[in-house]
């Protein structure tokens, strides 16, 4: 698993013009199974997303993809982990 911290190069102005097409990058990314969790940091200094995937290879494609990533609004720390201990989810959870 891997963690990507995000920080903002840019004004939150400049931010928020990508927004959109950022979120979209993450319902993609969501319907693919590669994300998990992700949101802003508090405060909003940038963001976080919780990643699944078999390599940093295939972190960075993915990173490569994201608007803040191409248009220079952020940089990315990857941190990556492997959990040994975690919350299994119940099945009222996943019939959320």
């Amino acid at each position: 698993m891997f963690i990507a911290i995000l920080t903002y190069r840019k004004p939150l102005s400049e931010v928020d013009k990508f927004l959109a097409a950022h979120r979209e990058y993450l319902t993609k990314h969501y319907a693919a199974g590669d994300f998990i969790a992700s949101g802003p940091q508090t405060p909003r200094v940038g963001g976080v997303i919780l990643m699944k995937a078999e390599s940093r290879a295939e972190i960075n494609s993915i990173i490569e993809q994201d608007p803040f990533n191409i248009n220079g609004i952020a940089d990315y720390r990857i941190v990556e982990f492997t959990p040994t201990m975690f919350v299994e989810p119940s099945l009222s959870d996943t019939l959320k």
